[in-house]
């Protein structure tokens, strides 16, 4: 079953680190699916064809469902110091449809195993504490058919329960069309019932997903 509530980068992250003259650069984007995320990868190894190794780790796909995929690779570094480091990031802040890459310029040093895991982990960290993260939550479309003289009170309640008015209709009467958190659902209607004395339609229009800026 899918999740109906998860984390994911709505706007890209960078990141540089530097290790006795290493360079690490850091991406993380948003990916919907595998091929979204091949695809940026190969871009990435066009845009950086003059660097030594460009690891990753992703988690792409319909969120909680056999489909999601998860990946990490090495590439060409020593076993586990890199991709998994990498995926332990999106793991640790349970970010989904989400691509971390990762870029190596080599400086000439060698960093030894526990080197490039802080490097690589570093680099990870660094460009998704950059990148945007918004939570993806499923909300029900609410059309509220009102009065005129009912506008106003309604409008009030809808701001002060921060409920996002997505279309308003004016003719002989008004259609609201409100996106409500599937949580606040039971208790948003009986806000409107309330408010409305009775007053104002309520129908269900179906399910939608939205998303919530947040922080780690």
């Amino acid at each position: 079953m899918a999740k109906a509530e998860y984390k994911t980068v709505i706007k890209d992250g960078f990141s540089e680190v530097v290790e006795k003259k290493s360079r690490f650069l850091g991406e993380a984007v948003h990916a919907e699916t595998l091929a979204d995320a091949e695809a940026y990868i190969a871009a990435v190894k066009k845009r950086h064809y003059d660097a030594r190794h460009h690891c990753f780790a992703f988690v792409v796909g319909v969120p909680g469902t056999p489909g999601e995929i998860t990946r990490s690779s090495d590439d060409g570094e020593p076993s586990g110091t890199a991709g998994k480091p990498m995926l332990e990031v999106l793991t640790g802040r349970q970010l989904h449809k989400t691509l971390l890459v990762v870029t190596r310029y080599f400086g000439g040093t060698l960093l030894g195993t526990g080197g490039l895991h802080r490097a690589y982990a570093a680099a990870a960290k660094e460009a998704a504490e950059a990148a945007e993260i918004a939570e993806v939550k499923l909300g029900m479309r609410l059309m509220v058919t009102c009065s005129y003289t009912l506008l106003g009170k309604l409008q009030y309640l809808f701001a002060g329960e921060g409920i996002e008015t997505i279309e308003s209709i004016y003719a002989d009467d008004v259609k609201l069309t409100v996106l409500v958190p599937l949580q606040d659902l039971a208790r948003v209607r009986k806000l409107i019932t309330e408010a409305a004395d009775g007053k104002a339609a309520l129908a269900e229009l179906g399910e939608m997903p939205y998303q919530k800026p947040c922080n780690f």
